[in-house]
């Protein structure tokens, strides 16, 4: 069995992804750390296994575009502009979506040696990408709405994406100074990995506390199911909350699909909004602008952040450096949350 990059980075006293920058000549190394790796290399005359497949790539012009959730109301502004922008560069783009039950960098890998590709956008999914996955893919990367865990070298890939923590206890803040107390959350898919849900969550639990509220668990309500999604769950979710809390006056929804599917709820149950729950969701889709009453939200800068994963990621396949961008979200008021007299 011959010399593996992990061999080279055991003898050059470097990490694994040092070596990957000095082989594919990309980020910043020290002259004398690239002298030293390159007479590793040489000296075992070590070939990376992806070389020849690297050959064809500098020559290709297709873009893989991975979707975790690609029935997400959120993610189709972003797919179309990001389509759109590639288009315009005279690349081809090719949308996948990626279930549960698979890991997005798992089909990247696979996608970029079954269609040559020479760069991925991934948007949505957890964040417990490892270094490892990265250097194998070996292509340039953008995450959008997540990023990789700080075990991770920021240098190997590019992410845009909200700090969802933050603005999930902005949400939550927003209610509890208008007076609320009694105050639910619905929540998707349980998962043990860090996603941007779940962080949405612990935004939440955050605000509960600075704010000396006890945490109630019978204020959460969480989809346990994977095949359901968005405003059906929603509706179901705020039925079961209503259910077990009939002294709850405010629901956050992690997602606009979520609070639409529970303001109906609200609704069909003879109440109304916000004289007797108060609803704030996530996202800021066009629907709960245009829903009734319209929605209080948490507007996440989609064309901006679409536009910012597209031009990272033409940056890099020119060798420009990875880049990591954090947006400000915005709380829009619409008229769903009142204040308690």
């Amino acid at each position: 069995m011959g010399i593996t990059i992990k061999d080279i980075a055991r003898l050059a006293g470097v990490g694994i992804s040092t070596v990957s920058r000095v082989i594919n000549n990309s980020g910043s190394v020290s002259d004398e750390t690239r002298k030293k790796v390159l007479g590793i290399v040489n000296q075992y005359n070590y070939i990376p296994n992806n070389s020849a497949r690297n050959l064809k790539i500098t020559q290709s012009k297709n873009i893989a575009l991975l979707v975790k959730g690609i029935t997400n109301p959120f993610f189709n502004k972003m797919i179309r502009k990001i389509e759109q922008e590639i288009a315009l560069r005279g690349y081809t783009l090719m949308i996948s979506n990626v279930n549960d039950n698979s890991h997005e960098l798992d089909i990247a890998i696979q996608e970029t040696q079954d269609n040559n590709l020479c760069g991925v956008i991934i948007m949505g999914g957890s964040y417990d990408c490892t270094e490892e996955k990265f250097l194998q893919l070996g292509i340039p990367c953008v995450l959008v709405t997540i990023s990789a865990n700080e075990m991770v070298d920021p240098s190997i890939y590019s992410s845009v994406r909200i700090d969802d923590e933050k603005e999930g206890r902005r949400a939550t803040n927003y209610l509890i100074s208008l007076g609320h107390r009694r105050i639910g959350f619905i929540h998707h898919t349980p998962n043990e990995n860090s996603t941007p849900n779940t962080l949405r969550y612990k935004g939440y639990l955050r605000a509960l506390k600075e704010n000396g509220i006890p945490f109630d668990p019978d204020l959460v309500a969480i989809n346990h199911t994977r095949d359901d999604a968005g405003y059906k769950v929603g509706f179901q979710l705020m039925k079961q909350l209503y259910t077990r809390n009939r002294d709850i006056t405010a629901v956050f929804a992690f997602a606009d699909s979520l609070a639409i599917g529970a303001a109906k709820a609200v609704f069909s149950m003879g109440l109304s909004i916000p004289d007797d729950i108060s609803i704030v969701g996530f996202d800021g889709i066009e629907m709960s602008k245009y829903y009734q009453p319209s929605l209080d939200t948490i507007y996440q800068p989609a064309t901006e952040m679409a536009l910012s994963s597209v031009e990272i990621l033409f940056d890099m396949l020119q060798g420009g450096k990875s880049q990591h961008i954090v947006y400000d979200s915005v709380l829009l008021k619409r008229g769903s949350s009142r204040r308690l007299l």
